[in-house]
């Protein structure tokens, strides 16, 4: 029984979490636009209400889709962005007129560790997505869906959600509906990072806003010496959402965001252990041991094929 995939693991409750998810040939399927962001933030918004899921951030750029979740077990993002890609890829589809896949493959999961250095880091990295990327100047100029603005503001996140089976009966039925008839509206929350959910609201909103001024500084700081230009928002919008980039930049998503050498070393210790006693019990399965004992937290693979 091979593991082509690594196992989607979670240390301990309230555990932070990076996500990515890639277009599909690194298309712009994500392109900013009004459309867009309204409905990417219903659809966030729906499944965040539907799972109970803590959000500590969000930057959609035109070809992927950047989150920070704190999770309790790996159950929760699993079931949490199996209905956010699935509902999300079919508006785009919509959209957008592309037909097909509109994700790459499964998102990458990669935990964060305990260490305050690590939480912020992560932070800093989905925050400053734009501005490193030279797109824009400021995180708040970036025309997509980000988290920035909210999070400095202490304020949610606005979209809609649309019932497109009611939708699709009131057309059946030849009803005129406008095109807002069937649209709920849905708000994405914002929770603080582990390592930062003592402070009071208002101390996280200026350590936010910190955040993001250093960035800026840094980008700028950055492009003074490199001679790189801003691309700028006109130049964002005027992209086409079905354009492939003619290379992708791919490197492979690391198991843990770690500080330390220490921490990273403790982490894979006890991945391990979990990969080893899943692996153990995935043999006896295969042995035709149905109580064979996976470990808490993993989920074990479809029973095997019986054969007449």
């Amino acid at each position: 029984m091979g593991m082509a995939r690594k196992l989607r693991f979670i240390p301990h409750a309230r555990t932070l979490i990076s996500i990515t998810c890639r277009a599909v040939q690194g298309r712009f399927l994500f392109r900013p636009g009004p459309a867009l962001n309204d409905l990417v933030v219903g659809v966030l918004g729906r499944a965040q209400r539907r799972y109970e899921t803590a959000i500590s951030a969000v930057f959609v750029m035109s070809s992927h889709v950047h989150l920070l979740l704190v999770v309790d077990n790996a159950q929760a993002p699993a079931a949490f962005m199996r209905y956010f890609k699935s509902k999300l890829a079919r508006e785009v589809n919509r959209l957008t007129g592309w037909r097909g896949p509109v994700f790459d493959r499964r998102y990458e999961m990669t935990v964060v560790t305990d260490e305050d250095t690590a939480q912020i880091e992560r932070l800093r990295y989905v925050l400053g997505q734009a501005v490193q990327a030279n797109l824009v100047e400021r995180v708040c100029q970036w025309p997509g869906v980000h988290s920035a603005g909210a999070l400095i503001d202490g304020t949610s996140l606005t979209g809609h959600w649309f019932d497109r089976t009611q939708e699709f009966v009131a057309r059946l039925r030849r009803k005129d509906i406008g095109p807002m008839q069937y649209a709920t509206a849905e708000s994405v929350t914002f929770s603080p990072i582990p390592c930062w959910a003592h402070l009071p609201p208002e101390l996280y909103r200026a350590r936010i806003a910190s955040l993001v001024e250093a960035l800026e500084t840094d980008a700028a700081r950055e492009r003074a010496y490199t001679g790189a230009v801003v691309v700028g928002v006109k130049a964002i919008l005027s992209r086409k959402p079905l354009y492939r980039p003619s290379s992708l930049a791919r490197s492979p998503a690391p198991r843990v965001h770690a500080a330390t050498k220490a921490a990273r070393k403790a982490f894979y210790e006890i991945y391990a252990a979990f990969v080893g006693a899943f692996r153990e019990a995935s043999e006896r399965l295969l042995r035709g041991d149905r109580n064979a004992p996976f470990p808490t937290g993993s989920f074990p693979p479809a029973l095997p094929f019986v054969a007449g």
